[in-house]
């Protein structure tokens, strides 16, 4: 990889480091595991370099680098998830109106992984389908077909969801 392209990965990096702990958080549900998770991202990016091709697919290769390091890090410990002091502290009661989309969270959460990622990737973080497709190395079809089964199950959690509030 030349020495320009070095550069404008390393830009990228800095300037996408806070969207790439919120991608890992996503899977692991632990601050201390996101960051480590996104600091082997960037060792394995760093390392891998001259596998970019272009500037243009920078961002889908790093957060296929991101996903993968997460799915790893998720295998390895077998989908354990500890909770963090600032996740706990979300979830306390406290004498404020905060109002956190926590059903909307604990929905995306009992997804399939697949369906998890699309909807992450294409809400959450503004890819459009053709860079999620890349991302996740899948056909625009696949990638649309997914996004649309993983928006209805979410709508129908959701609406049985406010059901039963209701009852």
């Amino acid at each position: 990889m030349n020495n320009k392209l070095d550069k404008k990965l390393t830009r990228f990096i800095t300037e996408n480091k806070e969207d790439m702990y919120l991608f890992a958080f996503s899977y692991v549900k632990n601050a201390e595991d996101a960051l480590d998770i996104v600091q082997d991202s960037i060792h394995k990016a760093l390392l891998s370099s001259e596998t970019l091709k272009s500037e243009g697919s920078m961002k889908s290769w790093f957060y296929r680098i991101v996903m993968n390091t997460s799915l790893d890090f998720l295998r390895k410990h077998k989908r354990i998830q500890l909770v963090d002091d600032q996740t706990l502290e979300s979830h306390i009661p406290s004498n404020e109106d905060v109002y956190h989309d926590i059903d909307l969270e604990k929905a995306l959460d009992e997804l399939p992984c697949a369906f998890r990622t699309v909807v992450i990737l294409r809400y959450f973080e503004d890819m459009k389908i053709e860079e999620i497709a890349e991302v996740l190395n899948e056909n625009i079809s696949t990638v649309k077909s997914r996004l649309y089964k993983a928006l209805r199950k979410l709508r129908i959690r959701m609406n049985n969801e406010t059901l039963e509030e209701v009852k």
